[in-house]
């Protein structure tokens, strides 16, 4: 982006919040009502923030993807978009192209690449990744320093915890063309416990639990719980323990 696509606040960001100082919006930003901006925010051009939503001290918003020579990220990135009362927090880049529902929280100092979305009341834990391409439903709780593959689905009500990590390339980048990656799938209500790694196009099935620090080589099925190096069933979900029984 040009110097000269960024301009300090004008008249309709001073009436949202008169309190931002060093605020920068780009050109054809849209801002909602009562919306609140922190110190130094940067929203890139194009950017759409919805009514209510809270953006926090030094986030940047709406910054095109720089990519490296071959990256498997190509594609379009349109417009920046944050429905209403998301939250943004101190020092959160959300990239061009993503979609971050309403009532969304993006802790600090986390990551959301371009044409990922994010589905409403999700949370995304503080100094996490959402790389490119990822689909994340509603409710899901991503804890902190969680790294989302690109091309990773992620279903409603999933919990992932602290340090887990998913993969998309088995080659580490020792491929072709026209190898398509493969993010992991996460089915509704599961759950993968602190640290766990998984690898590409593994499918964690709906209500299954993946225990800290298990590495998960093959497919997990639903309602059954993981654990180990590599994970092996132990045990099949209680029903007790399915999320209908625990909101």
């Amino acid at each position: 982006m040009a110097d000269d696509d960024l301009s300090p606040p004008g008249r309709i960001a001073v009436e949202h919040d008169a309190r931002a100082p060093g605020l920068m919006l780009g050109q054809d930003v849209r801002v909602g009502e009562d919306v609140r901006f922190g110190a130094h925010v940067v929203v890139h051009a194009g950017t759409i923030i919805g009514a209510g939503c809270v953006i926090e001290d030094h986030a940047v918003l709406g910054k095109r993807p720089r990519l490296a020579r071959g990256s498997a990220a190509r594609g379009g990135v349109g417009r920046l978009e944050l429905l209403e009362r998301a939250s943004v927090g101190a020092g959160a880049v959300v990239l061009a192209g993503a979609r971050i529902g309403e009532d969304v929280i993006i802790g600090d100092q986390s990551f959301v690449r371009e044409r990922s979305s994010i589905g409403a009341g999700s949370l995304i834990g503080r100094g996490s990744v959402v790389d490119n391409d990822v689909s994340l439903g509603a409710r899901v709780r991503v804890q902190t320093s969680v790294y989302l593959t690109a091309f990773a689905v992620v279903e409603d009500d999933v919990f992932i915890g602290p340090g887990a990590i998913t993969t998309n390339d088995d080659t580490m980048a020792r491929h072709g063309p026209e190898m398509a990656l493969r993010g992991p799938i996460l089915r509704r209500a599961c759950r993968i416990g602190g640290g766990a790694l998984v690898r590409p196009g593994i499918e964690v099935g709906e209500e299954a639990v993946v225990a800290a620090g298990a590495v998960v080589t093959r497919d997990v099925p639903a309602r059954t719980v993981v654990m180990g190096t590599p994970a092996r069933v132990v045990r099949e979900e209680r029903a007790e323990e399915e999320l209908q029984h625990r909101r």
